[in-house]
Order: C-alpha cells, then sequence, then structure tokens
C-alpha cells in the first residue's frame, strides 16, 4: 500500500507517516522504483500497535523503544492495553455521568470524585514498568537522556551501515563463521555498547534471533544492506555467542 492509502485506511496523517519513517518508528517495508514508500501488511500491525501506544499518550521516543525490546511481548501488551482503555472509557463514563448530573441538578449535584486517576495512574506506571524496564533499557536512557529523536534516527542510520558488509559477505557467499564476519560482529557489539547499552554476548544472542526471525529487523537490515544481510548476520552472531 501507498502512504496516501495508509493515510485514508487509518486516518492518520501523510505527514505523520513520513514522520514515523524519519524517526525510526515505522519505517515502509519497501519503496517503489520512482522512491515511494510501500507498506505491507506487517507494516500495518506495527502501526496498529503504535496507534494503539498514542491512545494511551505514550511518547513517540517509548513506543520505538518499546516496540524494539528484546523484552516485548505483543500478546501480553495487547492485555495491558485493552486493560488501561477500559479504565480510561470508565474514567470517561463518571465523568459524563458527573456532567449531566451538574445540568439537571446544578451545585447540588457536586462531586469530586469522578476526577480521581489514581488507579488507572497505578495501572500506567506498572504498564511502563513492563514494557521494558530493563537493565538496557534504563542504560539506554540515561545515554539518551536530552537527545532528540533526529539524533536516535542517525544513531539508528549508523548502525544499520556496520550491516552492509554483511549483505557484501552474503552475497559472495562467504562463511558467516569466517574471521571478517566475526570481526564486523564484534563492530556491532561494540558498538551498541557505546552507544545503547552494554551489549554482553546473551543480549547479542537474543538480538541475532530477532535479526533473522523476518520481521521488522530482518526487512530494515535488507532494505539497509541488500538482500540476505540479516539472516546472514544472525547466522555470525550466533557462531560468535556460541
Amino acid at each position: 500500500m501507498t502512504v496516501h492509502e495508509v493515510s485514508e485506511l487509518a486516518h492518520v496523517s501523510v505527514r505523520t507517516l513520513h514522520h514515523y519513517d524519519d524517526i525510526g518508528l515505522l519505517k515502509p517495508s519497501a519503496r517503489s522504483e520512482a522512491g515511494y514508500r510501500l507498506y505491507d501488511d506487517a507494516d500495518l500491525q506495527r502501526l496498529q500497535q503504535i496507534l494503539l501506544f498514542r491512545e494511551l499518550e505514550f511518547p513517540l521516543a517509548d513506543i520505538r523503544r518499546i516496540l524494539e525490546s528484546p523484552d516485548f511481548d505483543q500478546s501480553r501488551a495487547l492485555e495491558q492495553q485493552i486493560e488501561l482503555l477500559e479504565l480510561r472509557r470508565e474514567h470517561i463514563d463518571n465523568l459524563i455521568t458527573l456532567a449531566k448530573a451538574m445540568k439537571e441538578m446544578g451545585v447540588r449535584a457536586m462531586s469530586f470524585k469522578p476526577f480521581d486517576t489514581s488507579k488507572l495512574d497505578e495501572r500506567m506506571e506498572e504498564a511502563r514498568r513492563a514494557w521494558g524496564q530493563t537493565p538496557q533499557w534504563a542504560e539506554y536512557e540515561r545515554k539518551w537522556a536530552g537527545k532528540s529523536a533526529q539524533d536516535e534516527a542517525a544513531m539508528g542510520e549508523r548502525l544499520m551501515a556496520l550491516f552492509v558488509p554483511f549483505g557484501r559477505m552474503a552475497a559472495d557467499g562467504a562463511d558467516p563463521a569466517c574471521d571478517e564476519a566475526q570481526a564486523q560482529v564484534k563492530l556491532v557489539q561494540d558498538f551498541i555498547t557505546e552507544n545503547a547499552y552494554t551489549c554482553t554476548n546473551e543480549v547479542l544472542a537474543g538480538l541475532g534471533m530477532m535479526y533473522g526471525a523476518g520481521g521488522d529487523f530482518t526487512r530494515n537490515i535488507d532494505t539497509a544492506a541488500g538482500d540476505g544481510a540479516a539472516a546472514f548476520a544472525a547466522e555470525a552472531i550466533r557462531v560468535y555467542c556460541a
């Protein structure tokens, strides 16, 4: 689907979709020969997740970190989102009931209980902790405190550039266990540690599995570094961590 078709389907402006692409939150899976953005079903599913988080007033930077966290569990997240949305609906229903009573009874309908959002706030905080509050997340937040979305996008582009050699090696039929591939894995690991969070072999192994899983990571890497780059990198990381 083109960006205009997605805009009409999802009731999101084209400008917003362009912004999501620019900051790395929702990158289209492909581009036409003319350079136009093209979105597939997986992109639309990610957009749904983004819009649910936006309805719950999560900042865009937090949404991106949540969706890209190795600990993100979509099924669990949906359960928590449903609970939060139901609490928000209950809160709004209470406000509507109060407003109607005030209209009918005037000042005699005085009540401030419908303005109490403590339960919703508590559940929101629990959800925030559940969605990505790992040591890696905390370290990432410390390192990037005060940085802009453009800074994060630039860092992401530099990381993607490190996968370009994997694409070349994959095209040449190289062995993921070769010295060049293993040295490139070390560069990726060191880059993540320096710019995001301490990338232990255990953390790197988890990232490698996501790179080769066929989702957004796979598509983004292959788009930046060539077809097969993600799968080659995933295997090289598996060998490295073993």
